[in-house]
């Protein structure tokens, strides 16, 4: 069952033993593992034997954040997905305290509600490299494509190509073997939302091809894999592959279900979309400072 930031922070704090087990579901860890919960309710952490993982959020968007880190390696290697400009110094604060060296800020796709934080954390932080899907068309000091992986010391992220929201969504999934942290956490984007998706009404977008996109590649991961969107509206923090199977209202629908579903949204303009697009199509910066090769 889903809980509000609200529950999930009761539960933390006067019956800490059921939420933990509750946060698993239904498929325990094969190794130990603890989970923090922030008191802040803007975070949440989890740590394993190599892994450090903080999930952040920017309200007026409602982005979520996501930092890792191997914390097993001597240089503790971390990574941002999805940072949002507004937010960078507070991210930033917290790899400071943690000890971390960021090497990379990944976004899933091109956002439209949003800047990227990725420019300004090339100029804060010199030597972190921008990362996001070749398909997508922006620039970046490094693009994905579909099977490739992104390792941070001896952790890496799988890339899936889930187009459909925009024509250049990726998830990046944690990877797969008993050296890897488990279960696995895929970061869906827009794709797949906790008991939604993205809408595919502009950027390139396709409800036929998101369809096929979630169906193909995040639906045939192992059913206890969390899901950790780009954004929530409800209070909702995670899910997993086999909870939105079985109850996500639009993604268990058989395909032209599915489509009309999608077509009738009639959502609005997005606001931030004539200035966020452009923005993100540069790195997050209209004007990106010249770096020494």
């Amino acid at each position: 069952m889903l809980m509000t930031r609200f529950s999930r922070l009761h539960h933390l704090l006067l019956l800490q033993p059921r939420f933990q087990q509750s946060r698993v579901l239904r498929h325990p860890p094969t190794k130990p593992r603890t989970f923090i919960r922030s008191a802040m309710g803007s975070s949440s952490s989890f740590s394993s034997s190599k892994l450090l993982f903080r999930q952040l959020f920017e309200k007026e968007s409602s982005t979520y954040t996501y930092l890792l880190a191997d914390i097993s390696h001597p240089d503790k290697p971390a990574l941002l997905i999805d940072p949002v400009d507004k937010t960078v110094d507070r991210d930033l604060k917290l790899i400071n305290e943690l000890g971390l060296k960021l090497v990379y800020a990944m976004n899933t796709h091109v956002h439209a509600d949003h800047v990227t934080g990725t420019g300004l954390l090339k100029t804060k932080l010199p030597g972190v490299k921008s990362v996001i899907s070749k398909a997508s068309g922006s620039k970046a000091d490094k693009f994905l494509e579909h099977g490739e992986k992104v390792s941070i010391g001896n952790i890496y992220l799988e890339v899936r190509s889930t187009p459909g929201h925009t024509a250049g969504c990726v998830t990046y999934v944690t990877g797969e073997g008993a050296d890897q942290p488990q279960p696995r956490m895929a970061f869906t984007g827009d794709a797949v939302l906790i008991r939604g998706c993205g809408r595919t009404d502009f950027q390139g977008g396709s409800s036929d091809q998101l369809y096929e996109s979630v169906h193909s590649q995040i639906f045939t991961l192992p059913k206890d894999t969390l899901i950790y969107p780009a954004h929530d509206y409800k209070g909702y923090e995670v899910s997993t592959v086999g909870e939105e199977m079985q109850h996500n209202p639009r993604l268990t629908k058989d395909k032209e279900t599915f489509k009309t579903i999608m077509s009738n949204l009639n959502l609005a303009y997005p606001k931030m979309i004539d200035v966020a697009v452009p923005a993100n199509m540069v790195c997050g910066l209209q004007d990106l400072p010249s770096q020494p090769n």
